[in-house]
């Protein structure tokens, strides 16, 4: 994944390892630099094309998880669970359930966005570690994720990973929301191609999504 991305980068940014281009959603989208090469529409087309054929042909899988927090407070008057806590148990939770099934450990790596959401996902995660959830105890978090601590990276680490989950939040999150009618406008037509990528790429129990959910 790291090369095709890197190689992607080079074709259509003039991206250098030592100054590598970071994939980001809101600038690709925007056409900032260094993203400005975008601005031409047979260029956009092209890499549109290719960033495409990239998402299917790369072996991941996902697992998103979207609260409604308006709802939420409404239902409940305050929050009924911390939100950073709650998500964050529903994500180790399907995360976990998949390395068990494929007998394999695995590592949780965050973006950092500095201060108190930091050090509300650390506190989350060391939680989850040492208590388990209602439906996952510590022993299988513990089993199957390799470290009690969250890591952080910047974006500016180009890590392949999060520039791979910051590509396929967005519309997936959009994917969840415009299925509970909650959108409020029409899905954008380069999301609903990426949609249709992710349908094979959610983790699945049988016929059924295990990597989608929403929260209330």
């Amino acid at each position: 994944m790291h090369s095709d991305l890197e190689a992607l980068k080079i074709r259509y940014f003039d991206s250098h390892p030592d100054e590598p281009v970071v994939m980001h959603r809101k600038e690709i989208v925007n056409r900032r630099p260094p993203f400005q090469a975008l601005r031409d529409r047979a260029v956009e087309a092209a890499f549109n094309k290719d960033l495409l054929n990239l998402l299917r042909e790369w072996e991941y899988c996902v697992v998103t998880v979207c609260i409604d927090k308006r709802n939420h407070v409404a239902a409940y008057g305050t929050w009924r669970y911390d939100p950073y806590h709650y998500c964050m148990a529903v994500l180790l939770e399907r995360f976990s359930s998949w390395l068990k099934r494929k007998g394999a450990r695995g590592n949780v790596m965050a973006e950092t966005r500095g201060g108190k959401e930091d050090r509300q996902l650390k506190t989350s995660f060391r939680r989850l570690w040492e208590r388990g959830t209602d439906y996952v105890g510590p022993e299988q978090f513990q089993e199957t994720l390799t470290s009690r601590k969250l890591r952080f990276k910047q974006k500016t680490a180009n890590i392949a990973g999060l520039q791979l989950a910051d590509l396929l939040a967005h519309p997936s999150r959009c994917e969840i929301l415009n299925e509970q009618g909650l959108l409020g406008r029409p899905l954008a037509p380069f999301a609903v191609q990426i949609i249709g990528i992710l349908q094979e790429k959610y983790d699945r129990k049988g016929e059924a999504i295990y990597g989608k959910q929403f929260l209330q």
